[in-house]
């Protein structure tokens, strides 16, 4: 039987921040702990190449103003990376105190330098002198917002036209608040503003805004759309099937209203399927059960995810694909699956899974989320540009096959696993090769 939150839950919290903020004690005696190593792989491993010791010796000496201009010096968007970065995976994965001791707690260090700004109200940045160029920068997720921002600081004249009410992408919409709260994407995208930048909500590229039009009025294009919607399962029943990013969204914007099965059922196994199994664990399901086609090692999500998840009592059935939603007078009843076997490789490059003939069974549910993923973005095929796998192609500045319109972020990632993080570099990256570009007169 499915239930209506009560009027409390947002006092309650239970999507509240995971982890609590450092104090100025907790930040100046953990930061005493880096070694400040020359070449630092810390730094390395950051794809926006943050100075990490810099920073850190900062807050070690009280300077927290000045660590927070060495964050965005690299990343615009460090309060929101300081979160959703998998800092396990890479700065604090590389560090050198990792392999005998505990490796610095960067990604809190960032949070707490960059909280300390926003916090105070502290401008950091301010564009240069006007140089008359127009660019526009269509998407105003993390790639959009970082070229935008990298852009006015130059002193070019930004428009950030954003498709949906709010801006921020998926920081905004698509990532649980116990990891983003959405007043921290609010507060960059305030800064970004700041600098000068023009934001246009409502306004998406192909219906409201014309290609022809856009590079008639400005000097350059940059696209920033992500990705499109998690595609269909094309089952029986599907229409009783909740999108996952939908649900995400609503337990961020209109949690009081969030409906939460007593058994729910997610498909998928990234790190959006376990944002989705974290808020119907967290806010009263009975069970949750976490279903993939693939097996544990085959996995999208991060493996520190895939541990917080076990740990919120989440049950998995691998090796099992939906074949049909069962409902009985409109409601979800169960999802019947089928058992998986791993054949050989696909384009993917992991094991294909193929159904075992007669080894259906079914799954007690009355909700179902699925979470498998997005479809390629729909942009490249009505802009008529060069694609691969489905991706916008990009050359090494990140123009596309179209002079002048250049793209970032999840949109053109074709190899590599997409980020946040990475998007912000694309994002930086082709803002500097656009300037390059304005500035020589192109």
């Amino acid at each position: 039987m499915l239930t209506e939150l009560p009027e409390n839950t947002a006092q309650a919290n239970p999507l509240g921040e995971l982890l609590p903020p450092l104090t100025l004690n907790e930040a100046v005696v953990e930061s005493a702990r880096c070694l400040m190593c020359y070449d630092a792989p810390c730094t390395h491993a950051c794809p926006t190449h943050i100075d990490i010791p810099k920073f850190i010796k900062k807050i070690s000496t009280g300077n927290l103003r000045g660590s927070a201009r060495t964050i965005l010096e690299s990343n615009l968007l460090g309060a929101t990376c300081a979160r959703v970065c998998p800092v396990q995976e890479l700065c604090e994965g590389a560090c050198v105190l990792g392999a005998e001791h505990k490796p610095i707690a960067i990604g809190r260090l960032q949070r707490h330098a960059m909280d300390f700004v926003y916090g105070k109200g502290i401008a950091l940045f301010a564009p240069s002198i006007s140089t008359g160029k127009k660019v526009a920068v269509i998407g105003a997720g993390p790639a959009g917002l970082s070229c935008a921002g990298e852009l006015a600081k130059r002193g070019h004249d930004v428009t950030l036209y954003e498709k949906r009410d709010l801006a921020g992408g998926l920081s905004t919409y698509g990532i649980i608040g116990l990891r983003e709260p959405i007043e921290v994407a609010m507060a960059e995208v305030k800064m970004i503003e700041k600098l000068g930048v023009k934001l246009e909500t409502r306004k998406e590229a192909g219906t409201d805004l014309s290609l022809a039009d856009l590079k008639a009025k400005y000097s350059a294009v940059f696209l920033g759309v992500g990705l499109g919607a998690t595609p269909a399962l094309r089952i029986p029943g599907e229409d009783k099937i909740i999108d996952g990013l939908e649900y995400i969204e609503q337990s961020k914007l209109d949690a009081g209203k969030l409906i939460v099965g007593n058994k729910v059922v997610v498909v998928g196994a990234g790190n959006t399927a376990i944002d989705c199994a974290t808020i119907a664990k967290r806010l009263g399901a009975q069970s949750v059960t976490m279903v993939y086609r693939r097996g544990e090692k085959e996995m999208t999500a991060y493996a520190h995810e895939y541990d917080f998840i076990k740990r919120e009592g989440v049950n998995f059935s691998f090796l099992a694909q939906p074949v049909r939603v069962v409902s009985e007078n409109g409601n979800v009843k169960a999802l019947q699956c089928v058992r998986m076997r791993l054949g050989p490789m696909d384009a993917s490059g992991r094991p294909s899974p193929q159904p075992v003939a007669g080894s259906e069974f079914v799954l007690a549910a009355d909700q179902v989320v699925k979470a498998i993923g997005q479809q390629k973005p729909s942009l490249a095929s009505q802009l008529k540009l060069k694609t691969e796998k489905g991706f916008i192609q990009v050359g090494a500045n990140f123009e596309t096959s179209l002079p002048g319109v250049y793209a970032g972020g999840d949109c053109i990632r074709a190899r590599g696993a997409a980020s946040t993080v990475m998007a912000v570099q694309d994002g930086k990256l082709a803002a500097r090769a656009i300037h390059e570009r304005l500035v020589a007169g192109g």
